[in-house]
């Protein structure tokens, strides 16, 4: 895949799974080595970075007895704006595919 275009739809994904609710950074990542194994963590970590620091993510420190503190990661309203947004984008993306005849 086109790391530009997968660059986006990482994004998109990470956005929607914390979407949910507070996700601990390593949780994430497990989650998505699923759908995307030859991506590594550091490139995950990276867009989660970059979504705390543009505000669309924000993170607090939890713990689990007897065990490391962790980083959680929930969105932001700016978050909530940002998935609303790319969604709406990919699924116009995808309508203009299926015109196209690309499915």
């Amino acid at each position: 895949m086109d790391a530009q275009l997968k660059k986006g739809v990482l994004e998109l994904c990470l956005l929607q799974c914390i979407n949910g609710g507070p996700q601990y950074g390593y949780d994430i990542i497990q989650q998505m080595h699923t759908h995307f194994p030859d991506v590594t963590e550091s490139t995950f970590y990276a867009i989660l970075r970059r979504l705390h620091k543009e505000g669309a993510a924000d993170t607090f420190q939890g713990s689990v007895s007897n065990g490391p503190v962790r980083k959680y990661y929930h969105l932001t309203d700016r978050g909530r704006e940002r998935l609303a947004q790319m969604t709406a984008d990919w699924q116009h993306l995808q309508e203009i595919l299926r015109q196209l005849g690309i499915e």
